[in-house]
């Protein structure tokens, strides 16, 4: 069919009808704060006026609005009549953050049996009048989880880093929220070229030329052991890469070794083994090193102006030779890099690691070479396609030349793009895409096989908005009431994206296309099977990776001068440590309570001498039992999270006690006033001081103050830990560290066990906090205030299951919030309500 092809314009217009019924009904509220555990326990009370009157509305009336909110017209009694005012009030009064500090305030007691009133009165109204609230209608995919898409629809891996801009977070600390994942003509062109890429590698299609890929390693990679799992026993520094061979046929690999910043390659006076591994089976061998004719420079081996041209010339190419041709299978395959490991040691007084400096400049003959890069480049004189995951999965059929190539590749289309809409098709899907098959498989570009038909199907299928985007359409059947219950196939999808980042697979997907997702027992059965696979791990990935920040630290910058022990393998000792501690959490079903009771973590040697933990030898991670340690146990005392909430030249107790209050107990402090004094670099009189001292003389502004009587108390009590999580017991000028805090409402604490304690008081707060972020995560919009009585529920229905991961995922998958929907606005409202 000579003319169907896709471009940008095309797409767009496509997309255009799409995006039309987007719509942004979904108005944003403040996070929810865990209640108090007297809060818990304390009997209800009628609320009444008198509370409010006596210690609220002197601020927060109709003149003044303190902090945008007025006290004088809402009623107590009857709090679900204005329940986005009272969920704020009930943040503040369990953070005993009203009234200020210095004012009259109500007993804790009181307070409590007011905030379990006003929730209680809330949760009752929401049970009969649910508002399960509105995600957007058109949800496009973010880049975790195209990727994890063409993964499961093709048994294609690819890079999406590569061919999609990386997606906001937005300010309830997401990438997956509906309505900043936004769309524009420059990302439907991205869409585009990652289509006819996706096509040509599911397919096995060579290009014109062949394709060059180089994987380099950090310079602070310190390569002075086994790096990788899927490296030999024995072996030393190198890498391990899981790269994709588009077709049969010849690859070429360049390794080159590390230099200093004159181009002279480290550690080869001495003759070093280097193996090529494919699929751990060895297919190239070199030794690099020891063949220097003359003498090196007395002062720095690399230096042309002392040492003998011919070993200079040598150093600068002794690694021309370790390049070599093989021939490997179309496919993803694990290349290995490594050296032989030598079994002695250098002689003299133990070194501690090179800072970047004196990597840049300085290093011996007789060190250890290390890998730079790994260049992959082919296939040259491809051979074929092979056999490859990806074919099996695409070709279902094999065609009966020539009658039967129409009906097998409808066959295969059909199969892909049921699977890649997440829903049956229609015939009108099956046209299209096999449109586009009849135009590839004449086309004179291509070589107008049939495997280029199919791949030309492919690519329009990828580039489809039932396959970019999630679409929620609502029922075409008059709903009685505001909401409606979400369709099946709708659910499936909302399932998969939550637990796996993907599709549906074909289980979820047929028991959706049948109605029977929500039949007895059905969806708790699924639930269970999607947490127990493997991809489930994008829990871990996507979900923890964000909610702990964890993605930062792969861009911290511990100042070198100050930090000096910091380097590339403690910075992945940092974030593998808290993915495997998170990821055994969920995998073995554990309390959530136990992110900050666990007196184990995973270590290996490197991250086990930076915290004093004797006994753990080799670079493989283990499970340690830390015992009494008061150094370490739980989320607290993970050197990730300590590293990403400081400065690169000193601890920061605001960053922690922001990212405590807003991660762990749930309430966000405000954002700073305008024009707010930074902090002092010395104390009163211009003497050096502590952090804490600074702090203390910035917290003698009134305006400074209400804030940060919440937040530095939280981080003094980590105040020894360094910026890179080291344990101290002096601060900057020797002092010593004091790591005690008082709260606004009397509670007072030291150290980190004083802080987990504190924190362990509120248990059941805690997991709220942890169950709204993974709400808002599942949902891809943030938790408003309509939204919290869901919670509260969850976590009350999940207590007699001692708070387990699949508690708590059940809860929110049977919730209102996940089941149900909002009807859209009338336009005339909609308009009316925008404007306002």
């Amino acid at each position: 069919m000579p003319g169907v092809r896709i471009t940008p314009r095309s797409l767009t217009c496509l997309l255009v009808g799409v995006l039309f019924v987007q719509g942004s009904m979904s108005a944003r509220g403040a996070a929810q704060a865990p209640p108090s555990a007297t809060l818990r326990s304390a009997a209800p009370a009628p609320p009444t006026r008198e509370l409010l009157d006596k210690y609220c509305v002197t601020c927060h009336n109709e003149k003044l609005r303190s902090g945008g909110l007025e006290l004088t017209k809402v009623d107590p009694a009857n709090p679900s009549a204005h329940a986005d005012t009272w969920e704020k009030v009930v943040r503040k009064l369990r953070m005993d953050a009203m009234p200020p500090v210095g004012r009259p305030r109500p007993d804790a007691a009181t307070s409590a049996r007011f905030v379990q009133a006003i929730e209680r009165g809330i949760d009752k109204a929401a049970a009969t009048n649910p508002n399960p609230g509105r995600t957007e209608a058109v949800h496009r995919l973010n880049r975790a989880e195209y990727q994890n898409a063409v993964r499961d629809l093709l048994a294609v891996d690819i890079d999406a880093a590569t061919v999609l801009p990386a997606d906001d977070a937005d300010r309830y600390g997401f990438d997956n929220i509906a309505d900043v994942l936004s769309v524009s003509p420059a990302l439907l062109e991205r869409y585009l070229s990652a289509a006819r890429k996706v096509g040509r590698l599911a397919i096995g299609r060579s290009t014109s030329a062949p394709v060059i890929q180089t994987y380099t390693l950090p310079t602070l990679l310190f390569q002075t052991d086994r790096m990788s799992e899927d490296l030999p026993f024995g072996s030393r520094g190198g890498v391990a890469v899981r790269h994709q061979f588009p077709s049969d046929g010849e690859y070429t690999f360049k390794i080159r070794l590390q230099r200093t910043y004159v181009d002279c390659i480290r550690g080869i006076g001495e003759p070093h083994d280097l193996e090529i591994r494919l699929d751990d089976v060895k297919i190239k061998a070199f030794r690099v090193g020891g063949e220097g004719k003359g003498k090196p420079a007395p002062a720095s081996f690399c230096n042309n102006l002392i040492g003998d041209p011919e070993w200079e010339a040598y150093i600068h190419g002794a690694d021309e030779h370790l390049e070599g041709r093989v021939t490997a299978k179309a496919g993803t395959h694990v290349i290995g890099v490594t050296f032989g490991r030598e079994m002695w040691e250098p002689e003299g007084v133990l070194q501690p690691n090179p800072t970047p400096f004196s990597l840049a400049i300085n290093e011996t003959p007789d060190g250890l070479p290390s890998i730079d890069s790994v260049t992959i480049s082919g296939p040259y004189n491809p051979t074929g396609v092979g056999s490859t995951p990806s074919r099996k999965q695409i070709f279902v059929c094999t065609p009966a030349r020539p009658k039967g190539e129409d009906a097998c590749a409808k066959q295969i289309l059909s199969t892909i793009a049921r699977r890649a809409y997440r829903r049956p098709v229609t015939p009108k899907d099956i046209d299209t895409a096999m449109a586009f098959y009849r135009a590839g498989r004449q086309s004179k570009t291509r070589d107008g096989s049939f495997d280029a038909g199919v791949q030309s199907g492919i690519e329009r299928i990828l580039v489809d908005p039932d396959f970019i985007f999630r679409i929620e359409r609502e029922p075409s059947t008059p709903v009685q009431g505001p909401a409606y219950r979400i369709s099946d196939l709708d659910l499936a999808s909302r399932l998969s994206f939550f637990l796996w980042s993907s599709i549906p697979d074909d289980q979820l997907l047929d028991l959706a296309a049948r109605g029977r997702l929500r039949a007895p027992g059905v969806l708790e059965q699924q639930v269970r099977r999607l947490l127990a696979d493997p991809r489930a791990h994008s829990l871990v990935d996507n979900f923890a990776g964000q909610w702990l920040v964890l993605r930062n630290i792969r861009s911290a910058a511990p100042d070198a001068e100050i930090y000096a022990d910091f380097d590339e393998n403690l910075r992945e000792a940092f974030q593998r440590e808290t993915e495997l501690f998170f990821a055994s959490q969920l995998e073995s079903d554990r309390s959530i309570v136990e992110l900050l009771t666990a007196d184990y973590t995973f270590l290996n040697e490197r991250l086990a001498r930076h915290y004093g933990v004797r006994n753990v030898y080799g670079n493989h991670f283990r499970r340690v039992a830390l015992g009494n340690n008061p150094q370490r146990g739980g989320l607290l005392t993970h050197g990730s999270l300590l590293t990403v909430t400081s400065y690169p030249n000193r601890t920061s107790p605001v960053l922690r006690g922001k990212w405590i209050l807003q991660n762990i107990l749930g309430t966000p402090p405000p954002p700073p006033p305008p024009n707010v004094p930074t902090l002092p670099d010395k104390g009163e009189g211009g003497r050096p001081a502590t952090v804490r001292a600074r702090l203390e003389q910035h917290r003698k502004n009134p305006v400074c103050a209400t804030c940060h009587a919440t937040m530095d108390p939280l981080g003094f009590a980590l105040e020894n830990y360094d910026a890179i999580g080291s344990w101290r017991t002096t601060a900057e000028g020797g002092s010593a560290i004091d790591s005690s805090g008082t709260f606004p409402g009397g509670v007072a604490f030291e150290g980190p066990q004083g802080l987990r304690g504190m924190i362990l008081a509120h248990k059941q707060e805690f997991v709220e906090t942890v169950t709204e972020k993974l709400l808002a995560y599942a949902l891809g919009r943030g938790v408003q205030y309509y939204d919290y009585p869901s919670v509260r529920k969850i976590v009350r229905d999940s207590a007699s299951a001692d708070f387990r991961w699949s508690a708590v995922v059940l809860g929110i998958v049977k919730s209102e919030p996940f089941q149900m929907r909002t009807l859209a606005a009338p336009p005339a409202a909609a308009t009316v309500a925008a404007a306002n």
